[in-house]
């Protein structure tokens, strides 16, 4: 079996996805998530200028000697932009593979290791009363986890709970009106630290001790700050406090693990194991946040994962809205095959989303499984994804107080 044809497909049902489709001459098509939220373009000339044409020609089958090449024979490696393409092409093949033999791709990583993946669900409010009728809601879908984020007293659009980080509009123009630029978010790290414990306490109050809590910090505090949030909020048993500093300075988390017996989540915006190497070999946390669509594919994430497990280290890959439901299928067949999965972040997607790409996987009282069929278990409509062209659309910047750009 050979590679005949790599086209590159960009759609918006909702916000913009890339799509890799591989096809070989048995007719097998493989589809490939390679989505880079603010940077698309980026990724579609990477795959359609310098990957799709060293593709045709190649054995579908040879899934790591391909992976190699195209991360060695570069020799530019590493990225966002680079890996992402990386990524497509990887689950591309996998998708191929398993169809060729006729099974879901779970089975080919090692068969089921669980009868099915849980997942947390996405609350937020801009105060406090908002927030605890998401909770609500998130419940009522299903969810058993839910990620709890809200607004702070004096600052006026935060990362989680802003209405313009989210799901784009339905109108096209509007959208591209709205998102051309990115939008300005304001922070108050004090406020913040203020704030926060008593979001946690209104929300144990309300639902228990029981109910698994989870909180983004979203890489804006410094590791003594870190250190001393996830110390104060321990008596509120979180599941885990996610990405408290930027941990490109894989050293400072060592700070914050010193002071704190609060579960640390790190890495969703990693894209090699080398971001984790101190991390994972000095347990500086607990669950390693990368997406199969940004680390490179299901090939070199399931080696991370075998890797981190040898420190009791889980898996909780990355599930936003801009990982598409190629990139999101990937995730929960490897969630579902490997002995140390943790948690699925998965945050749903916009009807249009669910009609372009199609998919097997399902949801179900707060748990997700990948399906049967062979393969990822998603078909793209392309028809239907040209009816949704590509708009300009940015994540958000963050500044402080006094104008400074911080970390969003």
């Amino acid at each position: 079996m050979k590679i005949v044809d790599a086209q590159v497909v960009v759609t918006s049902p909702g916000r913009n996805f890339v799509t890799l489709t591989i096809t070989t001459d048995a007719g097998i098509t493989g589809l490939g998530d390679a989505t880079l939220n603010g940077r698309e373009l980026a990724v579609v000339s990477y795959l359609r200028d310098h990957v799709a044409p060293l593709l045709v020609g190649l054995d579908p089958h040879r899934i790591e000697d391909t992976w190699q090449s195209l991360y060695r024979g570069a020799y530019w490696r590493r990225g966002p932009v680079t890996m992402a393409a990386i990524a497509a092409v990887d689950v591309a093949l996998w998708d191929v593979k398993a169809k060729a033999a006729g099974l879901p791709l779970y089975q080919l990583l090692g068969g089921a290791s669980r009868e099915r993946v849980r997942t947390y669900g996405h609350a937020n409010g801009r105060d406090v009363p908002e927030l605890l009728d998401s909770v609500r809601a998130r419940l009522a879908e299903g969810y058993q986890a839910v990620r709890v984020q809200t607004g702070v007293p004096g600052l006026q659009a935060v990362y989680g709970v802003h209405s313009g980080t989210a799901i784009a509009p339905d109108d096209g123009d509007a959208r591209q009106d709205q998102r051309a630029r990115p939008v300005v978010e304001d922070w108050d790290t004090a406020a913040y630290l203020r704030h926060l414990p008593t979001v946690l306490e209104a929300v144990r109050n309300e639902f228990g001790p029981a109910l698994p809590l989870l909180h983004d910090a979203h890489h804006r505090l410094t590791p003594q700050q870190a250190a001393r949030l996830g110390k104060e909020i321990e008596r509120y048993d979180l599941f885990w406090l996610e990405d408290c500093t930027p941990a490109e300075n894989q050293q400072g988390l060592r700070l914050v693990r010193e002071h704190t017996t609060t579960p640390l989540a790190i890495g969703e915006v990693f894209n090699s194991f080398y971001d984790y190497q101190t991390l994972v070999d000095d347990q500086l946390i607990d669950y390693v946040r990368s997406a199969v669509t940004h680390f490179g594919g299901v090939t070199p994430l399931r080696k991370l994962f075998d890797y981190a497990a040898t420190r009791q280290i889980k898996s909780a890959i990355h599930g936003p809205e801009d990982v598409s439901p190629v990139g999101m299928a990937a995730a929960i067949h490897l969630d579902l095959a490997i002995h140390n999965f943790g948690i699925q972040e998965y945050s749903g997607y916009t009807d249009r989303t669910h009609e372009v790409f199609r998919h097997a996987f399902t949801f179900d009282d707060g748990h997700l499984h990948p399906g049967d069929a062979p393969g990822i278990g998603v078909e793209l409509d392309e028809e239907l994804a040209a009816a949704h062209p590509y708009a300009p659309a940015y994540l958000p910047v963050n500044r402080l107080q006094d104008g400074t750009v911080h970390d969003w």
